[in-house]
C-alpha cells in the first residue's frame, strides 16, 4: 500500500488508481498470454516498454530508464528479458550495427529510418513504401519477413 503524507505530518494509505491497476492487469495478462511469468522485474520492464504505445529501445536505453525501478534491474537481466520478450513474440529485434540491437514493440510488418547522428529509429509509414519486389525464396524455404532500414542523418541545413 502506498502512503501519502497529510498536512499534520501523519501518513494515510492511498489506494492505487484504477487506471494503474488496469494497466498492471493488462501487462500481467500480456506476459501470461505470451507464456511468461509476470515477475516484478518483467512487470517493471513491460511497463516501460508497453504502457505508452509503440517505441524503439536498446538494452542500454531501457537500463537507463529502469534505474528508478524497485528492485533495481541489472543490465544482464534487461538483456535476458528482452530476449525472452522477443522469443515470446512481444518484441521485434532489429540488428543495426554489429552486435547492437534495437527492440521494437510494434511487431507487425513495417520499416525504419535510422537517424545515425542521433542514434534513433523512426517507423516508416507503410504508405510511404511502394510495392517491394522481393525475390522468390530458395527451394524448400519461405520468406518470413523483410527488413528495410533507411539510414539518414540530419542535414546541416535542418539545424
Amino acid at each position: 500500500m502506498i502512503t501519502q503524507s497529510t498536512h499534520a505530518g501523519s501518513a494515510r494509505p492511498v489506494a492505487p488508481s484504477s487506471r494503474g491497476r488496469d494497466v498492471q492487469a493488462a501487462l500481467r495478462a500480456k506476459l501470461r498470454a505470451a507464456g511468461l511469468r509476470p515477475t516484478r522485474q518483467r512487470m517493471a520492464l513491460a511497463a516501460l516498454l508497453f504502457a505508452d504505445g509503440d517505441r524503439h529501445v536498446t538494452a542500454e536505453k531501457l537500463y537507463a530508464e529502469s534505474k528508478t525501478a524497485r528492485p533495481p534491474i541489472s543490465l544482464a537481466t534487461i538483456y535476458n528479458a528482452l530476449n525472452q520478450f522477443t522469443d515470446a513474440g512481444l518484441l521485434r529485434e532489429i540488428a543495426l550495427q554489429g552486435s547492437r540491437s534495437w527492440y521494437d514493440t510494434n511487431t507487425g510488418p513495417h520499416y525504419h529510418f535510422h537517424i545515425e547522428n542521433e542514434d534513433d529509429l523512426l517507423d516508416i509509414p507503410a504508405e510511404m513504401i511502394g510495392a517491394l519486389g522481393l525475390p522468390p525464396a530458395p527451394d524448400g524455404m519461405e520468406i518470413i519477413s523483410a527488413d528495410l532500414i533507411v539510414r539518414v542523418r540530419r542535414s546541416t541545413a535542418a539545424r
